[in-house]
This record gives C-alpha cells, structure tokens and sequence, in this order.
C-alpha cells in the first residue's frame, strides 16, 4: 500500500464518521441509526468508552481520512489463571478503501496491542451472515474454536 496508516485513539469529533461507516454495510444498515446530527446514544457510548481504561476505540487513518475502526476491550477472567483477554469488535473498513490491506492492519495492530497490555488471547465475533469476514480472520490465525449465543434485549 502506497500511504501508510496510522492508528490513533478516536475523538469524540470521529464519532460521526464511525457511525457512517458501521452503518455501511449490509448489517450495519438494520442496526445504526445513522444520521446528522447523531442520536446522542453514540455520544454517551465514547464519552464512557473514552472514560474507560479498559476500552479502546481505535480509528485508522491515512492522511487525514478516517479509514477504518474497532474497539478493543480488555477484561480480567478468573480462567485461564486469572489472565487477562481482549476482544475486538466493531472492525469496518471505509467502503471506498476496502480490499487494500486495511482490515489486516487493524487487526494486526489490536493484536499488538493485546500484547502490550499482556493478554493471553485475544477474541472476536464475527455475525455468521460475514461468510468472507469468517474466512477473512481464519486466515489472520484465528479459530473458530467456541459457539456463541447472544440475546437481543
């Protein structure tokens, strides 16, 4: 790729370009709510994600466009003794800047991270619907070694 990527912690002035970009995408269109001026739920959730030393919301940037995004939250268990984990979700690439190796970075990047906060694994889901997206982290090393349930409430 010909300009680098940067990766920063996100401002609250990023919000309405990572809505936009949640919101485009197949999935995304069902479930945001995606307009100008945002609903204030997407404020309130960065000002506690921003507030949270155990969440991270990570924008990718080339010059000065916002190309990609996820949140990164890390989480003590009492399993695998008493280790802490990181989950990654909310991973979109920019519609206009996908297939150039940005989704790679992201996560290449969230992995390293994990490690630098001494993870011992790091997680993520994926909707069962993302076929290429299942693929897409299988091939960056993941497993899809659990089955997991969720309850829209």
């Amino acid at each position: 790729m010909e300009n680098k990527i940067n990766f920063k912690e996100a401002k609250e002035s990023d919000v309405e370009k990572i809505v936009e970009m949640l919101a485009d995408d197949f999935l995304g269109s069902e479930r945001e709510d995606y307009k100008v001026p945002l609903p204030a739920s997407y404020i309130n959730a960065f000002k506690a994600i921003e507030s949270d030393p155990n969440n991270e919301l990570i924008v990718a940037w080339m010059e000065s466009e916002i190309v990609g995004v996820q949140q990164i939250t890390f989480t003590p268990y009492i399993t695998r003794q008493g280790g802490w984990r990181a989950t990654i979700e909310g991973v979109r690439v920019s519609a206009s800047f996908q297939g150039k190796g940005i989704g790679t970075e992201l996560i290449r990047w969230a992995i390293n991270r994990a490690k630098e906060r001494n993870c011992h694994l790091v997680q993520l889901t994926t909707d069962k619907r993302r076929t290429d997206s299942l693929s897409f982290y299988e091939k960056l090393g993941f497993k899809a070694s659990h089955e997991g349930l969720k309850m829209t409430l």
